[in-house]
């Protein structure tokens, strides 16, 4: 199923009940260790812990029943910097490539303006991670810094992470 006009994407709050199907999301994610920057040996236990503990609001995308994708939503830094939130996604491996990425990021943005957020930030977004540079420079992110070698990529070896920043 790709994501069209008649598609009825719901985006809504995860909670306890939801951690399996977070698991099986981040599982794959975390254990490519391409991506972020988690051990890829994460216990289930301590990846919903990182996905939806502490400042993090996890949000769950489904569409006809099916769990296409996952982000959360926290402040970037506290004090003066709390007003620039950051965000983490996770998309189904079925689900790639249809626009569920796009509409989460659509719905993040959209929520941290009703938050009060006045900028979102992603602060360590592997260059080899075309898909992911790619919607967020769609959606209108720009590449603020570079981290040269800051990410030991499984099979690229160390590579750049990139700090991408926008305006909500």
């Amino acid at each position: 199923m790709s994501l069209t006009a008649d598609t009825k994407l719901v985006i809504r709050r995860a909670g306890a009940a939801d951690h399996d199907a977070l698991w099986t999301m981040l599982k794959p994610v975390f254990r490519a260790g391409d991506t972020y920057a988690v051990d890829p040996a994460i216990s289930r236990e301590a990846a919903l812990a990182y996905w939806c503990g502490g400042t993090h609001k996890a949000y769950l995308a489904e569409a006809e029943g099916t769990t296409l994708g996952s982000y959360y939503i926290c402040p970037n830094q506290q004090g003066g910097g709390a007003h620039v939130c950051n965000c983490g996604f996770v998309t189904a491996p079925a689900a790639q490539g249809r626009g569920v990425a796009r509409a989460m990021l659509e719905d993040a943005l959209e929520r941290a303006k009703a938050e009060g957020y006045r900028a979102m930030q992603f602060n360590f977004v592997v260059e080899t991670n075309t898909r992911a540079v790619t919607t967020w420079a769609r959606a209108g992110f720009e590449i603020v810094g570079r981290l040269p070698g800051a990410f030991r990529h499984p099979k690229a070896g160390y590579v750049d992470a990139l700090v991408m920043y926008r305006v909500v």
